[in-house]
This record gives structure tokens, C-alpha cells and sequence, in this order.
């Protein structure tokens, strides 16, 4: 059993106590907590798993890390605070420990990240033999190995699109969608996750990685963005009042250039409320969803849908992540130490939890 530290319980950290629990090659071994309040609390408890698990959060970093434990969940975030991020995530990794995490956009595609994130990293694997896999949804599995898996299903592929189409007052995160993605701010707001070169920071990443797996070479990265207002008042179950004239929805495409032609396309979809842009496009349910489509012959749409935690898609979407990572463990700790990526990690069957009881 690979002992297993988790590191943060906010929407990620409980649903990677959750994953870690209940896959057969890892046992729970740590939980840290930033929160004060929350230190001493069971791990059960605190992912809402319905029972203990005999783990009580700690805030002490130091003491955990000290175990040398197998491998680290990284679950804090790295939006905000990504200098933070990167030192606790090579602090981890140079205990010798396999540290799978979703913050840290830049390292998706690790080859084309900048020096001064990719360097550190570098450096801990070699002085303490960890490693580090870096992914997620969207940015993650929805821009990488499913839509590459797709591809190779066709006999020809003229551009391959990957969309996010989501209800965001169902993501449990007030500050990100308020704030950083401006839902409910005036027009006249700059949102910092819309700003120009935002979206290519994050997802261009992604892009380099599909072609570098297709084979073709990006003659450039284009960005286009378009904002809607709310036209009434709305309010939301999770976050409250969103007034008339406000951003209400954002759509966005973060486009591939090859051969002059957008052949791999990143597209966002987003809304505070389904009345705001109702001729964009829509999920199936208004939920949300992730939805890959490959133009070429024949034509594929795949659309995926997730739900956790009282049937809440941007929950299953965090849970998707976090499988996603968790999964990958036990293949890192077999792998050489080093600095992989999502076309280096196999997406494996889930072998050993057909049929056992989840937590």
C-alpha cells in the first residue's frame, strides 16, 4: 500500500479523500489543512464520506512530510497564489514523494513550460527522487487524452474542438467566478482570467501538447473573446443575487493555428444563469458539460457529463480531476523519478473498483 499524503480539503482535496480512500494500492495516511479550524477534524468528516476514516487532519507540515510519505495530493490552489503552490509542491517532491496536483496551469504541458517554474521542479526531483504529474479537467483530460483518444478513431481529421459549457452557479468557488471570471461585476470590470494572454497562459499549454501528439507544429496561438450582460436579475441556490446589466456569460476560444487554419480549438462556455446568452451553445441538461467534437470523416461528438456531491456537475467535473491524478499514482511510483505530462501517463483501466463500495 503506497501511504498517501492529502493536501487540502477544499472541492478538490474532498474528493481526493474520497479517491485515495477507496483505490486498492493507496492508503490515507496524512491530511493537511490550512484552516484552524478544521485541524483535528476526520478526514471522513471533512471529505463528507458519511463515516471516519481514522484520520485527523493536521495543519503540521513539516511533521507529515517527514514520514516520507509515497505520494502527495495536492489540492491547495495554485490560481492565486501560485509562488505559494510551487514551493509546497517541490518541498513535496524532494521528500522523494510522487506529488500529482491540478495547480500550476503552466506545467500541464511540461516541455514548453517557463524556466522559472520548470526548473525548481526540475531540481527537487534530482535531490530527493520524487516526481510530478501535473493535470485536471479543463485544462486536462477534456483538452489531452480524450480528445486525442478520439482522433484515432477517424480516418481523417480536419480540426479537432474541446468545449467546457458550464452553469458556474453551481461552482462552489464565489470568489473565482465573482472575481477572477467577473460573473456579476460590471461590464466595464476586467476580469483577470479574461484578460488578453490569460486564456493562452492557461490553455496553451494544452494546445502544444494535442499537437505535439498529432504531430503538427502550431504557427501561432490566437485568442477570441465575447462577454454578455444579464438582462434581469437573477439569483442563484449557491451564490446569491446577480443584478440585471452585469456579466452574465463568457465564451471564449483559445485556437491552435496550423497552416494558417484554427485545427485545434479550446472553447469556454460559461454562464451565471441559463436566460443570459441563450443562443450560444448549451449542454444537454443546462448543467453543464465537457464535449469534444472532431471535424473530419467521420464527424465525432462525444459529450461527457459528471456528477457528485448531491448530483452537482462541477463536482463530478473536480472528481473527474482528481480520478484523473489519484489513478496515476501507483504508475509513478513505478516510473522513473521526473516531470511527466499527460501524454507520458496512461489513462488505465480501473482495475481492482468494479463493484467496490465507495466511501
Amino acid at each position: 500500500m503506497i501511504s498517501t499524503v492529502v493536501w487540502g480539503t477544499g472541492n478538490v482535496g474532498r474528493a481526493a479523500i474520497r479517491a485515495v480512500e477507496a483505490h486498492p494500492a493507496l492508503k490515507l495516511a496524512h491530511v493537511l489543512v490550512h484552516d484552524p479550524g478544521k485541524v483535528g477534524r476526520d478526514a471522513g468528516d471533512l471529505a463528507g464520506t458519511g463515516r471516519d476514516l481514522g484520520v485527523a487532519a493536521t495543519d503540521d507540515i513539516d511533521a507529515v512530510l517527514a514520514t516520507a510519505p509515497g505520494a502527495v495530493v495536492y489540492a491547495a490552489s495554485g490560481d492565486i497564489r501560485p509562488d505559494e503552490a510551487l514551493a509546497d509542491i517541490t518541498r513535496a517532491v524532494r521528500t522523494g514523494a510522487v506529488v500529482v496536483t491540478p495547480a500550476l496551469y503552466a506545467l500541464y504541458d511540461q516541455r514548453s513550460a517557463p524556466p522559472e517554474l520548470r526548473d525548481p521542479v526540475l531540481a527537487a526531483v534530482a535531490d530527493g527522487g520524487g516526481s510530478l504529474f501535473v493535470s485536471g479537467v479543463d485544462p486536462g483530460w477534456g483538452n489531452d487524452v480524450l480528445p486525442l483518444m478520439i482522433s484515432g478513431l477517424g480516418s481523417t481529421v480536419d480540426a479537432i474542438r474541446c468545449q467546457e459549457i458550464f452553469d458556474y452557479s453551481t461552482y462552489d468557488q464565489p470568489d473565482a467566478v465573482r472575481d477572477l471570471i467577473g460573473m456579476g461585476h460590471p461590464m466595464e470590470y476586467e476580469p483577470l482570467m479574461l484578460a488578453a494572454s490569460v486564456p493562452t497562459m492557461v490553455w496553451g499549454g494544452q494546445l502544444r501538447l494535442m499537437a505535439r501528439a498529432l504531430g503538427v507544429e502550431l504557427d501561432d496561438i490566437r485568442e477570441t473573446m465575447a462577454r454578455r450582460p444579464l438582462e434581469t436579475t437573477v439569483t442563484t441556490r449557491t451564490m446569491g443575487e446577480f443584478a440585471a446589466g452585469t456579466q452574465g456569460a463568457v465564451r471564449f476560444e483559445v485556437q491552435g493555428i496550423v497552416g494558417g487554419e484554427p485545427r485545434i480549438v479550446i472553447e469556454h462556455i460559461t454562464r451565471i444563469h441559463p436566460s443570459c446568452a441563450p443562443d450560444w451553445p448549451s449542454p444537454p441538461d443546462g448543467a453543464g458539460a465537457h464535449r469534444v467534437i472532431i471535424e473530419g470523416r467521420p464527424r465525432i461528438e462525444v459529450t461527457v457529463e459528471a456528477t457528485d456531491e448531491d448530483e452537482n456537475r462541477s463536482a463530478g467535473g473536480n472528481a473527474t480531476a482528481v480520478g484523473r491524478l489519484v489513478n496515476a499514482i501507483d504508475w509513478l511510483v513505478d516510473a522513473e523519478p521526473g516531470l511527466y505530462d499527460a501524454l507520458d501517463v496512461p489513462l488505465r483501466p480501473a482495475a481492482g473498483r468494479l463493484g467496490r463500495k465507495q466511501p
